[in-house]
């Protein structure tokens, strides 16, 4: 583990920690809160107003190749920059808004946004500072964006309270233009040479063929994708499948928040583990653990210890791989071509995110908790056969590239 942690790169944590907690509080996580206040008010029902978050979804997945091309061009910092001003941008246009076209547009904004300032680009800007040792850093920010929601639920339903939603979406276009523009152009330290640029920077952890390279991108795609619409699917529905298990109300609630503190507590073991951390074993931890959780909460008789253990396994589960969705490329690829690898990769997982919510809405709807758990399970053993192939081929490659 680390012992040392210089100031340039606690400055880098400083500064993106800062920008992501405004970027995924003021639009990913802002309808949690703000989305019942702006319905009535436009006069538009619930589900046109939480439809937002799927076009903002959608627009992130259609400009993630653009995005990796551009921070391949004009480096981390500038692309960042960039989201600040279109965040504020849309968010101007929610507070302007009268009707739904005014509406979707302002999410249509902010998708973009998204696209160049959410997750992959914060990410690469790690890389480009810290090179392939920006694990333990990339780790420490989804911690903080893991509390996202938690630190602006509060900060945004008090604004609203005092002074309506327009105002409050007013003050979150302020904080991007005005806190989170400059961080990034003036905040950030310089990126390191060393780490976009060379033979080092050019060098993948794993010596792969081109036709395997290829191979490791797909295998890769597929199980983030696979990975990431359960969990955003089960996400907004988890509350409800424990009460089709049995669980009272009260112990639901419970239930559903000590999920979120256990996947912190994952993101922190992760973040603790540093450079010793394998992304790819991990992911085959992560994904196991969520298929049993899913598979045992279908089997076994309800009851309060087996929702906890279903707690406890899927939200260390699911954690964890949070993690090591955002560590996979650089366990295969170049420093140097991280952002442009991240990017691509986020094309289909944000069309995952986007459709996942509604379809196992529906699902347990319509069929109830047992088919519910059945599909996830499903899916988690299909991403689990893809990352043990991914693994497989690592081995074979590094096998291969062993002395005679």
């Amino acid at each position: 583990m680390q012992t040392s942690f210089p100031f340039r790169t606690a400055q880098t944590v400083g500064v993106l920690a800062v920008t992501q907690l405004i970027g995924w509080g003021t639009t990913f996580d802002m309808l949690g809160v703000m989305g019942r206040v702006i319905a009535p008010s436009l006069g538009l029902p619930n589900e046109a107003i939480f439809a937002g978050l799927t076009v903002m979804m959608v627009i992130s997945a259609f400009a993630g190749p653009a995005t990796g091309r551009w921070l391949g061009r004009y480096g981390a910092a500038k692309v960042l920059a960039a989201s600040s001003v279109i965040f504020a941008a849309g968010l101007l246009l929610l507070a302007a808004a009268a009707n739904i076209a005014v509406y979707a547009l302002a999410w249509v904004v902010i998708g973009l946004g998204g696209a160049l300032g959410l997750s992959a680009p914060c990410y690469t800007a790690v890389v480009e500072r810290e090179g392939a040792n920006g694990k333990r850093v990339i780790a420490i920010l989804m911690l903080f964006t893991g509390l996202s929601a938690t630190i602006f639920w509060p900060i945004l339903t008090l604004l609203n309270d005092n002074f309506g939603w327009r105002v409050t979406f007013l003050v979150s276009a302020g904080l991007h233009f005005f806190v989170c523009l400059p961080l990034h152009l003036f905040g950030l330290p310089k990126p390191v040479a060393a780490h976009t640029q060379g033979t080092g920077a050019e060098t993948p952890p794993v010596e792969l063929s081109p036709a395997d390279r290829r191979r490791a991108f797909l295998l890769i795609a597929v199980f983030t994708t696979l990975c990431t619409f359960v969990t955003f699917g089960v996400s907004p529905s988890l509350i409800e499948i424990f009460r089709q298990s049995g669980a009272s109300p009260a112990l639901a609630l419970q239930l559903g928040s000590a999920r979120g503190v256990i996947g912190i507590s994952a993101r922190a073991l992760d973040m603790l583990l540093g450079r010793r951390g394998n992304p790819i074993l991990t992911s085959v931890m992560g994904v196991s653990l969520m298929f049993f959780s899913f598979l045992m909460l279908f089997v076994l008789p309800p009851s309060t210890p087996l929702l906890v253990t279903f707690v406890l396994l899927y939200g260390f589960g699911s954690g964890v791989l949070a993690v090591a969705r955002a560590l996979l490329p650089l366990a295969l690829f170049s420093a140097k071509d991280y952002g442009l690898q991240a990017a691509r990769l986020s094309m289909p997982q944000n069309l995952a995110n986007a459709v996942a919510p509604v379809v196992f809405t529906a699902i347990l709807d319509r069929a109830g908790a047992g088919p519910t758990l059945v599909t996830c399970a499903a899916l988690a053993a299909i991403a689990l056969v893809f990352v043990l192939m991914l693994s497989a081929l690592v081995r074979g490659a590094r096998a291969s590239a062993q002395p005679a």
